[in-house]
């Protein structure tokens, strides 16, 4: 692998007859296991779990020569109906319905498919309600080809006509993604009334994306044929409209419902303050559920979801606690919309009580989302040894739990642990997805890994994962951090798709590698695109001029912020101060310092980066101590710039000062930056003794 185009990530069609492989030799094998692996190589074929079957498969090279060229070939017999040991009873239709219905249940469609066509081969009919088992099943799995073969075996048993099986096919073949499919069978239906064309519309709704165009259309084309519509109609297209965040179409609608006197229903009421919450009018959907006298489990939970998806953590928690006190019980749902909330406001001790409800209820405490939700929650927390005892105490698991443990090794700075994780999850039988890849990119390129990057861009070619932008952005960045721009370059040039996050990724790749200028050309160039620069993009391109130390083009961008309105977000309008600052003009950073409207802690630290840029290092301390005085909370980036310009103006006795009031009023923890400027500072002046108690401290942070 001395090169990436031995792994195939660039060429137009990836050669399929060379396996692509993950072999990370140098981590050490799963400790669940103890099988005994000096080197570590996994195959991309063999990610897969194995097709458990009673021989052995032969490959082309075992096979014995047949000494009976004539033999028959063996015919179908009852055995072969019997997968995983499932009893057949022949003379009790009814057993081997609701056998092939827990197969249903238990997602095995491979299974159930073999029974039905020894059912077939014997004559034997086959209820509609099982083939409504069955259909339910890959509506779940998303399995459009199991799909087919249920449906041709529907026709087989005469129910091609049966209403209620066609309204779950069309509902199938949408949420699948195969409306076509969809439309055939709702055109064959001889008499339609509202549920097939339900169907049509919660199979567009659960297809997702932009697909409320489409919905609006059916809807439309149902009014003007007169089809009664109900609840579940206007549901659907609400929905629809949630999930693209249409808000001036759902605004309408909502007077639709209030004009037809149908706003009552707690159905369209729940839905209406999910489609608000996702269109970010949280207030709008505050006033709907006050508006709900008697309000169920469902209604709160769309609620709290609500305040969740607007990253309204408080407000979540203030809801949950509310339904507690009228009696309500959380479900399953608000479990798993909880756990991350609780994670994201790092409330450890919040969480253990609710662990604590999951495993009172018992049921709970089986299921695999909140036990990934657990996971994710603990080790958003810092507590990696409670999601570690969740994880491994899990009677099941799966590629997202396995994800949730990465994740939680790479927020706690376990990478090397996180890498291992990979290697693991592939023992244990688990194919490695979008999202797991996504996760361990950026783990590759802050340990600057190369080869095992190299790896996961290798193993993510075979599986298809492109074009997916996420992935090709973090390949991006991670080449970028293993000093290999060429690569960047290069994947950035074949992709397919851009977006403004990709754009940005190579303005910060060229910018890190030192290539200033050629980040500005890539911005340049984004601007003729049809991607138009956001605000990271703009501070991105903001700290190069600064690098740079162009004025004109940082006046230029400057300019270009002011139209698009983006002075007002934080970042943006630090990186102009601090841009101004570095280029020599303070007097222009006072002035775009005192324009913005809302100064915060991030806005301040540039004013007095600034000030130290333009030599004014007294100033710059004055003005610290004036925010400190005025209630402003600085943190550890703040004190890392004060400690710094203390260092290049000598104030040794200001940075002590300045130390001590960091850790023992703000309780920050000195990191190796902070530690650094003041013991470079106190050896300059000769005080060695102190320098030497502050090297001390910084040799135990571990």
């Amino acid at each position: 692998m001395e090169c990436l185009s031995n792994l195939t990530p660039f060429p137009s069609k990836p050669q399929s007859n060379q396996p692509v492989t993950v072999h990370l030799h140098s981590l050490p094998p799963n400790p669940l296991n103890n099988h005994n692996y000096q080197n570590f190589r996994i195959k991309a074929s063999s990610l897969t779990p194995p097709i458990q079957s009673q021989t052995p498969t032969k490959t082309k090279h075992d096979r014995k020569p047949s000494t009976s060229p004539s033999k028959k070939q063996r015919p179908f017999a009852e055995e072969d109906a019997y997968p995983m040991s499932i009893p057949l009873h022949r003379k009790n239709p009814h057993a081997i319905y609701e056998s092939i219905q827990r197969l249903a249940r238990q997602n095995k469609l491979k299974e159930a498919l073999t029974i039905l066509d020894y059912l077939d081969k014997q004559g034997v009919p086959v209820n509609a309600t099982t083939f409504s088992s069955l259909i339910a099943t890959c509506v779940r799995r998303k399995a459009l080809d199991e799909g087919r073969q249920i449906h041709t075996h529907v026709r087989i048993n005469g129910l091609e006509n049966n209403e209620f099986l066609q309204t779950k096919l069309v509902h199938m073949y949408t949420s699948c993604g195969s409306p076509e499919d969809a439309k055939r069978v709702f055109d064959e239906m001889p008499s339609k009334s509202v549920y097939p064309w339900n169907a049509l519309l919660r199979g567009n709704v659960v297809l997702g994306g932009r697909q409320y165009r489409d919905i609006l259309s059916t809807f439309s084309e149902m009014r003007a044929l007169g089809v009664e519509l109900n609840v579940y109609s206007f549901s659907c297209l609400i929905k629809s409209f949630g999930g693209a965040s249409a808000f001036y179409q759902g605004l309408k609608t909502h007077g639709l419902l209030i004009k037809n006197a149908l706003v009552n229903s707690s159905i369209l009421k729940t839905s209406l303050i999910d489609m608000y919450s996702k269109c970010g009018k949280i207030k709008l959907a505050r006033r709907v559920f006050e508006e709900i006298e008697e309000r169920d489990v469902v209604v709160w939970g769309a609620m709290i979801a609500g305040f969740a998806h607007n990253r309204l953590e408080r407000e979540a928690l203030e809801y949950l606690r509310w339904m507690r006190k009228e009696g309500i019980d959380p479900n399953s749902v608000i479990l798993t919309i909880i756990l991350p909330v609780i994670g994201e406001v790092l409330a450890r001790k919040l969480g253990r009580e609710v662990h604590a409800y999951i495993i009172k209820t018992k049921e709970y405490s089986k299921q695999l989302p909140i036990q990934t939700a657990l996971i994710d929650m603990y080790c958003k927390c810092g507590d990696m040894g409670s999601g570690r005892k969740v994880f491994y105490g899990s009677m099941e698991r799966n590629t997202i739990s396995w994800t949730a443990l990465m994740s939680g090794y790479v927020s706690n700075g376990r990478l090397e642990q996180a890498l291992r994780s990979v290697v693991w999850m592939q023992q244990e039988g688990f194919k490695p997805d979008a999202v797991t890849v996504a996760t361990v990119v950026p783990v590759c390129g802050q340990l600057r890994a190369l080869k095992q990057g190299k790896e996961v861009h290798a193993y993510a070619v075979k599986c298809s994962m492109f074009p997916n932008v996420s992935i090709a952005t973090s390949l991006m960045m991670m080449y970028t951090k293993c000093g290999v721009l060429g690569y960047s370059s290069k994947l950035f040039d074949r992709m397919e798709r851009r977006n403004v996050i990709s754009w940005t990724a190579m303005i910060e790749s060229y910018a890190e590698s030192g290539h200033l200028h050629e980040a500005v050309d890539v911005f340049r160039a984004m601007q003729l695109s049809k991607h138009r620069p956001d605000s990271v993009a703009m501070s991105s391109v903001l700290r190069v001029c600064g690098e740079l130390k162009d004025l004109k083009i940082g006046k230029e961008i400057h300019g270009q912020v002011l139209k698009k309105d983006l002075e007002s977000i934080p970042f943006v309008s630090a990186e102009i101060v601090k841009m101004y600052g570095i280029c020599g003009a303070l007097d222009k950073a006072k002035l775009a310092f005192e324009a913005i409207p809302v100064k915060g802690t991030i806005t301040w630290t540039a004013i007095i980066e600034a000030y130290g840029y333009g030599g004014c290092h007294q100033e710059a301390i004055h003005l610290f101590n004036q925010i400190v005085s005025e209630g402003f909370s600085p943190n550890h980036f703040t004190f890392k710039v004060v400690l710094s310009i203390c260092e290049q103006a000598g104030f040794a006795d200001e940075a002590c000062r300045i130390f001590n009031i960091m850790t023992r009023r703000y309780k920050i923890r000195a990191s190796v930056e902070h530690y650094s400027s003041i013991i470079q500072l106190l050896t300059r002046l000769g005080r060695i003794k102190e320098a030497q108690d502050f090297d001390h401290l910084r040799s135990s942070l571990g």
